[in-house]
């Protein structure tokens, strides 16, 4: 008898996430627990330092639909893309460990809330969306940034850089093997990559909660994405996101 794949597959890239995860991922647990649908939960452990492998692994021991990655290649952008790539679920959802958006905020971008769309990116600029206790300084470098994005890349997006994104799996497993950028700015070459294939990308207003221990270096990360959307710009005037440059992705294993 065939087995049905996951409705969601929820991936969660770690970076010396030892002391947040005992914090964040049990709400997210009763969240997947008390839902009527099939889900998995990958963690991608990115090379960190700490014990951030050991606590994931507790938590993949409690449950049998949590699978733990090694991503050894340094960056969100790496961790994520092992993520969805090993995902079997139909709608693959990739989230900050810090989870600063509310878990159930999920449900707004699966069915039947939202169906027809192929990439949905959570918003905090969208109609409907609440910032929580972000500085205001933080929020006019996000601006600045997006504003930088839209006249360079992705026109029509207020916030591309929340860090809450869903993709049906087909995409993702079409645009993932062609994503370069392994540094802050890799969902807006994903997006840049959907949209350059006819994709459907849709905003969702979310709650977004402000968390003074961000892993993002105002100044140095933002010096560093602005690099990386000039070579997202450069690679699509190259041609290297088009579909006759297509290729395949190893789908990494399970540790």
């Amino acid at each position: 008898m065939s087995v049905l794949p996951p409705l969601l597959s929820l991936i969660i890239p770690a970076y010396n996430e030892g002391e947040r995860l005992p914090a964040t991922l049990p709400p997210v647990i009763d969240f997947l627990d008390a839902q009527p649908y099939a889900a998995e939960l990958i963690i991608v452990n990115n090379n960190s330092r700490d014990d951030t492998r050991a606590v994931a692994l507790q938590f993949a021991a409690s449950r049998p639909y949590i699978r733990v990655l090694d991503e050894m290649t340094q960056g969100k952008g790496a961790a994520v893309r092992t993520g969805m790539l090993a995902a079997e679920g139909e709608y693959l959802f990739m989230a900050d460990a810090d989870f600063s958006m509310p878990v159930a905020e999920i449900t707004k971008f699966l069915p039947p809330k939202l169906s027809q769309y192929d990439v949905a990116i959570g918003s905090r600029e969208a109609p409907g969306a609440v910032r929580y206790n972000e500085p205001s300084y933080r929020h006019l470098m996000g601006r600045v940034f997006n504003f930088y994005v839209k006249v360079l890349a992705i026109p029509g997006f207020e916030d591309t850089q929340c860090g809450f994104k869903c993709f049906r799996r087909e995409v993702a497993r079409d645009i993932l093997p062609h994503q370069t950028i392994d540094g802050w700015a890799f969902d807006v070459e994903l997006l840049f990559i959907a949209l350059r294939r006819g994709y459907h990308v849709v905003e969702v207003p979310v709650d977004w909660y402000y968390g003074e221990n961000s892993r993002i270096s105002p100044v140095r990360d933002t010096i560093n994405m602005v690099r990386e959307v000039l070579r997202i710009r450069y690679n699509g005037w190259a041609g290297r996101y088009d579909r006759t440059r297509t290729g395949n992705a190893a789908v990494p294993r399970a540790r």
